[in-house]
């Protein structure tokens, strides 16, 4: 569980630093952001809902059976 939370973060800081990109090149007018910057809003919204659901469905649906450990003196 924990490599599925890491693998996640890490696909989600790659579409930030994607979209970053993007907004840099736009504001120094070398690509048009009309359409780009709509659809990667877009895009990351439709993400962000998606991994709300999984975590939803892990959280609610699949517990984890192990009591956690305390390290108690």
């Amino acid at each position: 569980m924990n490599g599925l939370k890491k693998a996640t973060a890490y696909i989600l800081v790659f579409i930030v630093i994607i979209i970053t990109v993007l907004a840099i090149l736009g504001v120094w007018d070398v690509i048009n952001l009309e359409n780009i910057l709509r659809k990667s809003m877009v895009s990351l919204f439709v993400i962000f809902v998606s991994a709300l659901v999984v975590l939803f469905i892990f959280s609610v649906l699949i517990k984890d059976n192990n009591p956690p450990k305390h390290n108690l003196p």
